[in-house]
């Protein structure tokens, strides 16, 4: 029998995921090209005021996505402890690579915006839509795993007593 608190944790964990994989994937089909195809300063403009709009709403769904899944992978074992568990690291890993990635270089083109961009400023914002897409892969891969856990033994994970 699944325990009510495996079944939330799971739903959670798998509506967090999804949140946080459509968000980036709407940012990286969506937003990248259309940054690339205005002029530079409205995009360092829109640039900026989106990353002030999106600080919060982000983090939160990338913490939220990382601790409900590696909580499903605490209340769990086997199979489905390793792909929620899977699932959780990959949260994890789009909010480093957020961090150490993009977020250095939104301050940046914050300052670009208020002054003018360097030479060298393709490359940066090239390295910026490198990091958006391997952070965007990896809650991808993420939802993915909690969709697999879904589907096995009646639409939920299972209880721990039944691996």
């Amino acid at each position: 029998m699944i325990r009510p608190r495996v079944r939330l944790v799971q739903g959670l964990a798998l509506m967090s995921t999804g949140v946080l994989a459509g968000a980036f994937g709407y940012g990286a089909a969506n937003l990248v090209p259309t940054f690339n195809s205005v002029p530079l300063d409205m995009r360092l403009s829109f640039h900026t005021q989106l990353m002030q709009m999106n600080g919060i709403t982000m983090q939160g769904a990338m913490a939220t996505s990382a601790l409900s899944a590696l909580a499903l992978a605490v209340l769990t074992r086997g199979t489905t402890r390793r792909l929620a568990g899977a699932a959780g690291l990959l949260a994890i890993a789009s909010f480093l690579i957020t961090r150490f990635g993009n977020v250095p270089i939104n301050g940046r083109i914050k300052q670009w915006a208020a002054t003018s961009a360097p030479a060298d400023h393709a490359e940066i914002l090239a390295r910026w839509e490198a990091f958006n897409y391997a952070r965007t892969g990896a809650a991808f891969v993420a939802f993915a795993l909690l969709i697999v856990l879904s589907l096995r033994r009646g639409h939920t994970a299972q209880d721990p007593d039944d691996d």
